[in-house]
């Protein structure tokens, strides 16, 4: 069996950023070309509500999973007892959040998030991913992402306003949209996320998503990411599992092999509607040093 392509020592044998490495000075200037009117979208979900109300499970996300929560201390509703006096007649209200991100909010996986066997991307040994964090590709080695993105909407390519749970985006579809450039960020719209609000049983039912050849596709144009409306760039069935086998899953695809970090959990609902296919994308998870992934906000500039 002849191996797959892959990213392996590309970018030298220490490399934790993957195709990051691809936004070069050069290419960041360019993509910032892409903006045309100075208009700002943001691309994230809201982080919502606390443990004194039902407002988080009022946002998209995976069943089984901790959801993202905000916390305030004003009224003594969560974890402090008042907004705190710092002055005669001043009290300020403090913030505090408890931040999960995989399945549950907008987020960015590390490299360290899956790996087969015994090695990382890169061959970096995935022993080193332990309970207190990795040593090896974790979220701190990103920084932060300015690129230019490329919108693939397919359900408005092919007239839905979502895509059904059970579709899988081949890549002729892609490729009939857009072909990216090297270091392009690839935005996929499924449309997934507008049936949380018409039937919470039919969102859990599964997600559409990407094809493994799509993923390779993609792999193949030398993008610096992708990102996807859904919780898996791939498709989930109605266990929130991907059906490909591991040869096919498409984080082992793009994250082990290529080295091109996900972004999930986007809404891109306004940038659909903006009608713009090119942008300038940018993006920064929290340093959080040996994290597998991080929350974070992706801005679209028109």
């Amino acid at each position: 069996m002849v191996p797959e392509p892959n990213n392996w020592g590309r970018f030298g044998p220490d490399d934790q950023r993957g195709t990051l490495n691809l936004l070069k000075p050069a290419v960041v200037l360019d993509a910032l070309r892409s903006a045309t009117t100075g208009e700002v979208l943001s691309l994230a979900m809201p982080i919502r509500g606390a443990t004194s109300s039902p407002a988080p499970g009022t946002v998209p996300h995976l069943q089984g999973r901790p959801l993202p929560q905000h916390f305030m201390s004003v009224d003594g509703g969560d974890y402090a007892a008042g907004a705190r006096p710092i002055g005669e007649g001043l009290r300020v209200a403090d913030d505090a959040l408890i931040v999960t991100h995989h399945g549950t909010t907008t987020h960015m996986d590390a490299l360290c998030h899956m790996w087969s066997g015994d090695e990382l991307y890169n061959g970096h040994p995935a022993a080193r991913v332990r309970s207190y964090g990795a040593t090896r590709c974790g979220i701190e080695h990103v920084g932060g992402v300015v690129a230019r993105g490329v919108l693939y909407d397919v359900p408005g390519h092919l007239g839905l306003d979502h895509l059904p749970a059970g579709h899988r985006i081949p890549a002729g579809l892609l490729e009939e949209i857009a072909t990216p450039r090297p270091g392009d960020v690839a935005v996929v719209r499924t449309g997934w996320p507008v049936v949380w609000e018409r039937s919470r049983a039919e969102y859990w039912s599964g997600q559409p998503g990407l094809s493994a050849e799509a993923g390779r596709w993609l792999a193949a144009q030398d993008v610096a990411a992708v990102a996807s409306d859904n919780a898996a760039i791939g498709g989930l069935n109605g266990r929130g599992m991907a059906d490909e086998s591991l040869e096919d899953d498409l984080h082992l695809v793009l994250l082990h092999r290529h080295g091109i970090h996900l972004i999930e959990m986007l809404w891109l609902e306004e940038l659909a509607a903006a009608g713009r296919s090119e942008f300038v994308f940018v993006a920064a998870p929290l340093r959080i040093e040996g994290g597998t992934g991080s929350p974070l906000t992706p801005l679209a500039i028109l």
